[in-house]
């Protein structure tokens, strides 16, 4: 039989009477995922999701590499499946299994049965098969306390699985469970990262991004969109809205106090991402705020930022310190990128002073001299909607 691969199921087996909702959502992701690597089928048993090609044209090894960065799987293994008999259990351990018995020193044999039907019972199978396997491979001695290599066999309802150690999978829920919510996202190392795990908590990811042309370049563009893509490998594609905010930006130093120019802005940002989200069925918006990491990050500047929108804000990174949000970007690949010297919008016209804890009426005081709704609808109006993909040519 052909090799095939398992991915086991994550908090999704806690779920009481909606499991199957979350079950049936993480098969279409994974169906979906699949597609772009030929024809594969997709089905869910005993809390394991099975993937299997179905010709000899599937790639095996890009549908792999996919399988790691799909949310709701905790674990995913390659195997080879076989009749359930214990004379082709042993064989197909040995051929699937015996190049990597060859290489290690020491081994044991994990197995486990959920067929009850089965003649022998879990330490049967794994005694008669480790010791067949024992007498095949010398040089590679029996250990159960700590091999250096771990058989497994699953015997399950349709088949008996073979397979060696699993690897990671993403974890987190099915990307859709929990709803769609709208990430500002900039060029920066914080706001990729929070994008990544509100996905990973099963949130269909959107994107804003504002883009301040000339002050900020094409490169500087192209950079968020290039993160933007990065981030489609575990959430699946995604919609980017660029919003042209120079004009903002403008009204903003000529006409207020440069201690609020921050300020200021950031309230610009989240009204219209607002203003964006909520026709496109997104039910929160998403910052990489992180608590105290800058002037316009403490407790009584977010709360004067996030005054001008009614729906909820996720702050995913605002208790993490900088080099927890570090290590996650690098894990995710979007670290490299967001190092780049391409500087974004939010480093227009940074005041020397930025005033650290504001009070609200005193910002609204300093932005009244503003047509706060004109710049708005304007920015609206330049809103470019595009969407990005995983597969797409990166953008630099």
């Amino acid at each position: 039989m052909k090799e095939i691969f398992l991915l086991k199921l994550g908090e999704i087996v806690l779920k009481g009477a909606n499991r199957r909702q979350f079950e049936d959502r993480l098969r279409q992701n994974i169906r979906r995922r699949m597609k772009m690597y030929g024809n594969f089928d997709i089905y869910i048993m005993q809390s394991t999701v099975y993937v299997e090609p179905m010709d000899d044209m599937a790639d095996v090894e890009g549908a792999w590499e996919a399988c790691h960065a799909i949310f709701g799987v905790v674990s995913i293994c390659r195997c080879r499946p076989c009749e359930k008999n214990i004379d082709r259990i042993y064989e197909t351990a040995e051929a699937y299994l015996g190049d990597d018995l060859d290489m290690a020193k020491s081994f044991k044999v994990e197995s486990k049965r959920s067929d009850k039907a089965f003649p022998m019972n879990s330490m049967e199978i794994s005694r008669e098969i480790g010791g067949r396997l024992a007498d095949a491979h010398p040089t590679c001695a029996v250990d159960v306390r700590k091999p250096e290599y771990i058989v497994y066999v699953e015997v399950r309802d349709l088949a008996a699985y073979v397979h060696g150690p699993a690897e990671p999978g993403a974890g987190g829920l099915p990307t859709g469970v929990g709803g769609r919510a709208m990430c500002l996202l900039s060029g920066g190392i914080d706001s990729p990262v929070a994008a990544y795990m509100m996905a990973k908590r099963g949130v269909e990811v959107e994107c804003v991004h504002f883009f301040s042309y000339p002050y900020t370049s094409q490169l500087a563009r192209n950079k968020v969109m290039e993160l933007a893509r990065l981030v489609t490998r575990y959430c699946g594609r995604m919609t980017v809205n660029v919003v042209s905010f120079t004009k903002i930006q403008e009204a903003i130093r000529d006409n207020c106090p440069e201690e609020y120019f921050t300020l200021i802005m950031r309230r610009f940002m989240m009204e219209i991402s607002q203003r964006i989200a909520l026709p496109d069925g997104c039910g929160a918006l998403i910052t990489g705020e992180n608590l105290g990491q800058v002037a316009s990050q403490t407790m009584q500047a977010m709360a004067v930022t996030g005054a001008v929108v009614d729906i909820p804000i996720f702050m995913p990174l605002v208790g993490m310190d900088k080099e927890e949000i570090v290590t996650i970007a690098r894990k995710i690949g979007t670290l490299d990128t967001s190092i780049l010297p391409y500087e974004d919008c939010c480093t227009v016209f940074t005041p020397k002073h930025p005033r650290t804890k504001p009070v609200l009426s005193q910002v609204v005081e300093a932005e009244a001299s503003l047509d706060r709704q004109m710049l708005i609808e304007e920015a609206l109006a330049s809103v470019e909607k595009i969407t990005v993909k995983y597969d797409d040519t990166p953008y630099l």
